[in-house]
C-alpha cells in the first residue's frame, strides 16, 4: 500500500484525505495539534508544524512515504519542496518552493523575467518607510512575504496609515522584511493550472467574488470567466512566464491576477491548488476529480488533464458578520442536481469568528448549471434558503 503524506488537516485538506483513502492509499496527516477535521479521516497523524521542513523530512524518511501534497494553503509548500528534493519524490523543487513561499523572491523573479506585475519595494521593519516608497503611488499594499489566506495584506491610502499597517504585518510574519507595492486598480480574477514534467497542462481562468476588508479577500469563484480572446491569450502568457520565472514544475498552480486596461498583472502564484472551492471548480468544469489528479501526480503517476467539457459552476463561502456562537443552522434547500455541495464547517454550539480572512469561513455552497447565469442564479437561490444564526 502506498503512503501519502498530506500537509495540514484543515478543511481544505479533508477532500485530499478522503479521496486518497478511497483510492486505497495510506494517509499521513501532518499538522500542529488543534481542532482540525482531518485528524478523524487520516490513517495516521503526526503532530508537527508543517513549516518545519527538517522535522517533517525526518518523519517522511521514517515512514518511507511515496508522495507528499497539500491543497489550499501556501505555508506547507516549502516543506513539500524540501521533502521532494531529498527523497526524489514528484513535486516542485525546494528552490521553487522557496520562491513560491516568499513574495519578495517571487516579485524579484517576475522583474527579472519580464512578468507584468505591480511596482514594489522591499523593506526591513527598521527602514524609513516614507523614504523607501516615495516613488510609489497610492494606494499601496503592505504585505507579509510568507503569509497565505489574505493574512498580513493591508491596503494603505495615506501616510498616516503606515505605522498601523506595518504593525499588523510584523505581528503575522516570521521574517525581518516585508513588501510595499502599488495597488493596481482593476478587476481581480484568478486561474487554476497544473504544470507537469515541464509542461503547463491546463489553464482555467475564473472569476472571483471578493469581500472587501483591509484588502480584497476571495469568498467565492465562478467559471467560465468570460474574457476577450486577446485578454485570455495575454493572461496565459503572463502565467506561463511566471511559472518559468519561479521554476515551478510537477505541481498545481493557484494564480491571482488584476485585469487593468485589458492587460493581466500577476499578483502572485502559489505552488498548490486554490482554496475557496477552487479544486471543486476544476472538477466540475472539466468533469474529473481534481483531488485524484493531485494525488496521482504527487505519487509520480502519469496523469492526463482532459478538457473535453466545460460545465459552468459557482461557489460562495458561508460567513458570519460577528464573533459568537452558532445557535441554529437552517437549510431549507431540497435535493437538486445543480447543487453540487452544501457544507457546514461548524455545528450548533461552536464558536465562530466574524469574517475577515479566508480561514474564518463557516461553510460553503457550490452549484452548477447549463449556463453560467443558471449556475449563479442557483447559487443565490441556495444561499437564500440557508440561515445560520450567531449570537
Amino acid at each position: 500500500m502506498k503512503k501519502l503524506m498530506i500537509m495540514g488537516a484543515g478543511i481544505y485538506q479533508v477532500p485530499l484525505l478522503k479521496k486518497a483513502k478511497e483510492m486505497g492509499i495510506y494517509t499521513i496527516a501532518v499538522s500542529i495539534p488543534g481542532n482540525y477535521p482531518g485528524f478523524e479521516v487520516a490513517d495516521q497523524v503526526c503532530y508537527e508544524n508543517t513549516v518545519d521542513y527538517e522535522k517533517v523530512l525526518e518523519i517522511a524518511k521514517r515512514e518511507k512515504i511515496d508522495g507528499i501534497v497539500t491543497a489550499g494553503t501556501d505555508v506547507a509548500v516549502i516543506t513539500i519542496g524540501r521533502v521532494c528534493d531529498e527523497m526524489g519524490l514528484s513535486g516542485l523543487s525546494f528552490e521553487a518552493a522557496k520562491i513560491a513561499s516568499n513574495k519578495i523572491l517571487m516579485k524579484k523573479k517576475y522583474e527579472e523575467y519580464g512578468v507584468r506585475t505591480a511596482r514594489f519595494r522591499e523593506l526591513s521593519f527598521e527602514d524609513d518607510m516614507y523614504e523607501k516608497v516615495k516613488e510609489l503611488n497610492f494606494p499601496l499594499i503592505f504585505k507579509a512575504i510568507d503569509s497565505s489566506g489574505s493574512r498580513g495584506i493591508i491596503r494603505v491610502n495615506a501616510l498616516e496609515e503606515f505605522e498601523a499597517a506595518r504593525s499588523v504585518v510584523k505581528s503575522i510574519t516570521r521574517n525581518q522584511s516585508f513588501i510595499i507595492e502599488e495597488f493596481v486598480e482593476g478587476e481581480e480574477f484568478g486561474a487554476q493550472a497544473f504544470v507537469y514534467h515541464g509542461e503547463v497542462k491546463f489553464i482555467l481562468p475564473h472569476g472571483d467574488y471578493v469581500f472587501q476588508g483591509d484588502t480584497g479577500v476571495p469568498v467565492g469563484h465562478f467559471a467560465p470567466y468570460n474574457l476577450d480572446e486577446t485578454v485570455i491569450d495575454d493572461m496565459k502568457v503572463q502565467l506561463t512566464n511566471a511559472v518559468r520565472a519561479m521554476g515551478l514544475d510537477n505541481c498545481a498552480i493557484n494564480a491571482d491576477f488584476i485585469l487593468k486596461d485589458n492587460q493581466t498583472y500577476v499578483l502572485e502564484l502559489g505552488g498548490r491548488s486554490g482554496a475557496t472551492c477552487l479544486a471543486e471548480l476544476v472538477s466540475i468544469y472539466y468533469g474529473y476529480d481534481y483531488y485524484e489528479k493531485l494525488i496521482l501526480a504527487a505519487l509520480g503517476e502519469e496523469v492526463e488533464f482532459p478538457q473535453t467539457q466545460a460545465v459552468p459552476n459557482a461557489s460562495m463561502l458561508l460567513r458570519s458578520d460577528r464573533d459568537g456562537v452558532i445557535t441554529s443552522i437552517e437549510n431549507r434547500n431540497q435535493p437538486d442536481d445543480d447543487i453540487y455541495e452544501i457544507q457546514f464547517d461548524y455545528k450548533v454550539g461552536d464558536p465562530v469568528k466574524k469574517f475577515h480572512v479566508g480561514p474564518h469561513r463557516i461553510g460553503h455552497v457550490v452549484t452548477k448549471g447549463d449556463t453560467l447565469e443558471g449556475a449563479v442564479d442557483k447559487l443565490h437561490e441556495v444561499l437564500e434558503h440557508i440561515k445560520i444564526t450567531v449570537q
